[in-house]
């Protein structure tokens, strides 16, 4: 869009606004006035909006022109200072890490069933 026209609309829109709001605050309970009033300001949320689009478009312009640095990725960088094998970013940090074995078996306690009695003599 042309930014002269977004400068005229929200000069109109603002011009329109404020004497839709003069009309309504002489006398409130006119309803005639209280809509006018919310379709000037409707109008005015409009413009804002397109101002912000533009502003956003500007931004985006600028940004495409700057090249965006690509971080180093965590196993690359954890490969670099301990040249350790690629697998690395796989395991945990710790030492409880199982290597991709199978998982530990838990030592639990058994279970009382309701048949455990003293033993008869």
């Amino acid at each position: 869009m042309d930014e002269n026209n977004i400068e005229d609309r929200l000069k109109e829109a603002t011009s329109n606004c404020l004497s839709s709001h003069g009309e309504w605050d002489k006398n409130k309970k006119d309803s005639k006035a209280r809509e006018t009033l919310m379709e000037a300001v409707h109008e005015l949320r409009k413009v804002a909006a397109r101002l912000e689009i533009e502003i956003a478009i500007s931004e985006r312009d600028e940004m495409a022109s700057k090249p965006i640095p690509i971080p180093p990725h965590r196993s690359n960088k954890r490969k670099m200072e301990n040249n350790v094998d690629d697998n690395v970013g796989n395991q945990g940090d710790g030492d409880n890490s199982n290597k991709g074995g199978p998982k530990p078996q838990r030592n639990r306690p058994r279970r009382r069933t309701g048949t455990d009695s003293p033993s008869s003599e």
